[in-house]
């Protein structure tokens, strides 16, 4: 017996809600029908998926190691059907864009307004997370192009679309930084990963000196906010605070090391097929009027 859609798509459906139950009310089918997928499956790949977790399930080593090429599966036949539709009716053709958070709060949509001002249309759906989740959506080809940092050591190409500059910011200038809080992102964000190697260079992560209160505030606008009512100081980038800056809601700080550079890279599947929308919109990203548009945004 192969291995079907049915039970790929079942099995996922289980991975992400963490219950046969629920993955029947996602899949709109019989928890017997997803619990009978579920099972071949297994039977077919002779190991075991999930086991008992709580009230609900969770992945096996076994099923850890097959979901990612699960998720591949899923996303390439995705990715098949926007070419079939593409080649069929070019008019209507269709770019998923994922973006890290910054780059897809600030970034982005004016990009996208000013290429359906060209090419109206085109449809381009854009999904926002932080760099893991940019990074997983290509890998399983639920991406055709990303907007994120520099391409780890995985199935992903990418080249440099735009500097992106870290820099320290408060409302005012604090007498000690030591003695200010940090605002951090969540765990995840590129953003923080680079704060807390900039709070270790300058000496405040531990090892016997003194350290700051680090608050985690989980997105930019509650940073923003935080910011705004002198809550205390953050590492963030230039295009996240360009119109507080500009207009002195928030203050550029003097601290050594920075303002950091960390481009912004546009990214692919590596080896991967990709369709003429998604060519066009990667050659836009690299154009000259892209780059003066960009510069307006700061």
């Amino acid at each position: 017996m192969a291995i079907t859609l049915t039970q790929i798509r079942a099995f996922m459906a289980v991975r992400s809600t963490g219950s046969v139950h629920a993955a029947a009310g996602h899949l709109l089918v019989s928890q017997p029908s997803v619990s009978a997928a579920v099972a071949a499956l297994a039977s077919e790949l002779d190991a075991p998926l999930f086991e008992r977790h709580g009230r609900g399930v969770r992945l096996t080593p076994s099923g850890e190691a097959f979901a990612p090429y699960a998720a591949e599966v899923l996303g390439l036949l995705e990715q098949g059907r926007n070419a079939a539709q593409e080649a069929a009716h070019p008019e209507r053709s269709k770019i998923r864009l994922v973006a890290v958070n910054t780059a897809g709060e600030y970034l982005v949509p004016p990009l996208i307004q000013a290429y359906r001002r060209i090419h109206p249309e085109v449809s381009i759906l854009l999904e926002v997370g932080n760099r893991a989740t940019v990074f997983d959506r290509l890998d399983a080809r639920r991406a055709d192009i990303g907007i994120g940092g520099r391409p780890p050591g995985r199935r992903l190409i990418g080249y440099p679309f735009v500097g992106n500059e870290l820099l320290v910011v408060g409302k005012q200038v604090p007498a000690d930084l030591v003695d200010t809080p940090w605002l951090l992102r969540e765990e995840g964000s590129g953003t923080r990963l680079a704060a807390e190697r900039l709070l270790a260079d300058l000496g405040m992560s531990g090892g016997g000196g003194a350290t700051p209160e680090l608050l985690t505030l989980g997105s930019n606008g509650a940073v923003k906010q935080g910011l705004a009512v002198g809550l205390g100081v953050t590492l963030i980038s230039r295009f996240a605070v360009a119109r507080e800056l500009r207009e002195g809601a928030l203050t550029a700080i003097s601290v050594p090391g920075t303002p950091l550079n960390r481009p912004w890279h546009v990214l692919f599947p590596e080896a991967s097929l990709r369709r003429p929308a998604a060519r066009a919109f990667g050659d836009f990203l690299r154009s000259a009027p892209c780059r003066t548009l960009i510069e307006k945004l700061l």
